[in-house]
């Protein structure tokens, strides 16, 4: 019976599996094209499976064991129950390799299972509640009818009775695992996620390799529309990824909006946008809502749309975009290499280019960029008022220098000016060749692009290109995370090629070079909070603390640290939109840094410096790393003057 029965259940759900993919690749191609190597990302998908993928779930052993088990063993099964049962190959090695295979996925989905007992906030529950049952089921089944195949029971064992009880375990099994795999059940995400890994729109993420700039609109296109109004907006493969999300909630888990009680929930966004693919609402999403001011969330069932309706008031809430910090802690901890930050981003475009609908300050930060080249709105000449007695030399006087120091816009800011003007004390310590553009820059464009005005950063852009094409010189150092992952990842798309180091980076290097004669650091305990720009999006971990090693200090590291650092909620424009949630972002941090018992935080961008100063005391003290170096600097201005022959700088072609 079981020989009758099997190969009927197995070519029928192989069927219907082929025609649920046609399915799902049809939902896919309603959206825009994408410039993707469909055979060399087949090729590639292995090892970014194998390598990449889990890279990033091996951080949780627990999971990452349970993962291979359970996709390993599920795949090596279905082949080969295919093979044995679906074709006959009634061979007892075979059937010895099947059993092995099913048994590894059977502890695995024990695993699974476990798991889901009491499962964290962060995971889906719903029909995933379900799916450890079904792994069950399904190696369960296959297991006992590959017995007989083995010869280690008589084919005929346990009747008619026993054949229809496995025949139900298979139907369940294969149900769930193939039909629900590509119709839209909890393993939907296997068969997406693989292409996703396939024709990412990031491949150069893969291999160690880092990819963080946006990209770019192409405003000369009158076709193209500007940024996404509707899913069908998104290009197939954003889509693709879409359908790829297994609902872990790692995202959901790193975000500090969300943490911070904002409307804001990046694994509900991308389910949002996975509803608005095929179409229908959100009332069966089965995991956290979007948070609200009462602590309730946002109500399900509200929401939807389909691929042709405008997403925002359909699909989502403009201030659930609006909440993001750009800070990439979802994309870092996503394990299918989801890109929530490019989506979010590509939906601001369109509400700021084409409906104008930037909340609270965002228009007028935007104005202010476009009238004085500074989000302020500051008079552009006094841009280098911070420096009236400090005789900085200026790129139009002495053409070229070996570093160009980009000075940023925290040229306008009080607080901002005393870390610009230590670290010009570092560099003339170090007798570092330099020169500033002096009135001669402009805003990077960084706030300008995270709040969506794409125009006017391509602008920003352009101008500073053409400034830089005119001088000369090896590298660029700047203080600013935001402008220095601008500078160095973004405006290459713009012809803008240099070679651009963060001003902790650099220091290290003149430290390591011997060339700054420093005090230990006499202070009390220091932390370090790592920035966002500098860590998440450009992989800068180590430069910051070896400085502080260098100036004696011990660094009290907090338990959210590096890569898996807190925001301190000024990146992205959020401080501009600034969308309210139950309690504040910087805040969160400033008790992240109070656990560790530190006197002093260090840190190294003018926008964490903001916002930590702006927590109500008693709070510790904060300094930019630049401050604390320049602190210890020995004078040795009295000492034999060292050899200063100045080496010719390279010329750089922007």
């Amino acid at each position: 019976m079981l020989n009758t029965l099997l190969p009927i259940l197995l070519f029928a759900a192989v069927a219907l599996t082929l025609l649920g993919a046609a399915r799902r690749i049809a939902l896919w191609r309603q959206g825009r094209p994408a410039k993707v190597n469909l055979l060399a990302g087949l090729l590639a998908m292995p090892r970014r499976y194998l390598v990449d993928l889990h890279h990033v779930v091996a951080r949780d052993r627990y999971i990452s064991n349970t993962h291979v088990a359970t996709a390993g063993g599920f795949a090596l099964s279905a082949l080969m129950a295919i093979a044995v049962h679906g074709f006959g190959l009634h061979n007892k090695v075979l059937g010895y390799a099947l059993l092995v295979a099913t048994a590894v996925m059977f502890c695995g989905a024990l695993f699974v299972y476990k798991r889901r007992i009491n499962p964290p906030a962060r995971l889906s529950k719903g029909p995933w509640m379900r799916l450890p049952k079904s792994l069950l089921m399904f190696s369960g089944s296959f297991f006992i009818a590959t017995l007989p195949v083995a010869g280690i029971l008589p084919a005929d064992f346990g009747g008619w009775v026993v054949a229809a009880v496995l025949a139900l375990g298979v139907l369940w099994g294969v149900s769930e695992l193939f039909l629900g795999m590509t119709w839209g059940g909890p393993l939907k995400h296997a068969f997406a996620g693989a292409l996703h890994l396939a024709w990412h729109r990031r491949a150069e993420r893969f291999g160690g390799g880092r990819s963080t700039g946006l990209k770019p609109l192409n405003l000369a296109d009158h076709q193209a529309p500007l940024g996404v109004e509707q899913p069908k907006d998104f290009t197939w493969n954003q889509l693709l990824g879409f359908d790829a999300c297994v609902q872990c909630g790692r995202c959901e888990a790193m975000c500090p909006a969300f943490a911070a009680g904002q409307p804001l929930n990046p694994k509900k966004l991308i389910q949002d946008m996975v509803i608005g693919l095929a179409g229908g609402t959100d009332a069966h999403f089965a995991g956290s809502p979007y948070p609200s001011l009462d602590g309730k969330g946002r109500p399900l069932g509200e929401h939807g749309g389909n691929a042709h309706q405008p997403i925002v008031d359909g699909l989502v809430s403009a201030d659930t975009l609006w909440a993001c910090t750009t800070c990439r802690a979802c994309v870092e901890e996503c394990p299918m290499m989801i890109e929530h930050v490019d989506a979010i981003v590509d939906m601001r475009r369109h509400l700021t280019l084409e409906k104008g609908a930037t909340p609270n300050k965002g228009a007028e930060v935007l104005e202010n960029l476009i009238a004085t080249d500074n989000p302020g709105g500051f008079a552009p000449g006094g841009r280098l008022h911070w420096a009236a007695d400090l005789a900085l030399p200026l790129m139009a006087e002495v053409k070229q220098a070996e570093v160009l120091f980009w000075v940023g816009d925290g040229a306008f800011d009080m607080r901002n000016q005393r870390t610009l003007r230590a670290f010009v004390k570092v560099l003339k310590a170090a007798k570092v060749d330099f020169a500033v553009l002096g009135l001669e820059e402009r805003d990077s464009g960084d706030v300008a692009r995270r709040l969506g005005d794409e125009a006017t950063f391509q602008q920003l852009a352009q101008r500073n290109i053409h400034t830089l094409a005119q001088y000369h010189f090896k590298r660029i150092v700047t203080c600013d995370p935001h402008s220095f992952h601008v500078l160095k990842n973004e405006y290459s798309a713009f012809g803008g090629l240099y070679d651009v180091f963060h001003h902790s980076t650099y220091m290290a290097e003149l430290m390591a070079a011997h060339r700054l004669n420093l005090n230990t650091h006499k202070g009390g305990s220091v932390t370090y909070h790592d920035p966002c720009y500098l860590g998440r999006y450009n992989g800068e971990y180590e430069a910051p603390r070896q400085v502080l090693r260098g100036l004696g200090i011990e660094v009290k590291e907090m338990e959210r640290s590096g890569f898996r650092a807190r925001c301190c909620g000024g990146g992205g424009g959020a401080p501009i939109t600034d969308i309210p949630g139950r309690q504040r972002i910087p805040d969160m941090r400033m008790n992240d840094i109070r656990e560790t018992g530190a006197e002093l935080v260090a840190v190294g961008c003018p926008q964490c410096t903001a916002m930590l100063e702006g927590v109500v005391a008693p709070r510790p003290e904060i300094k930019d790393i630049a401050e604390l170096v320049a602190e210890a600097l020995i004078d040795d201005s009295a000492a034999p003057a060292k050899s200063t022959a100045r080496r010719e700088p390279a010329e750089v072609n922007p």
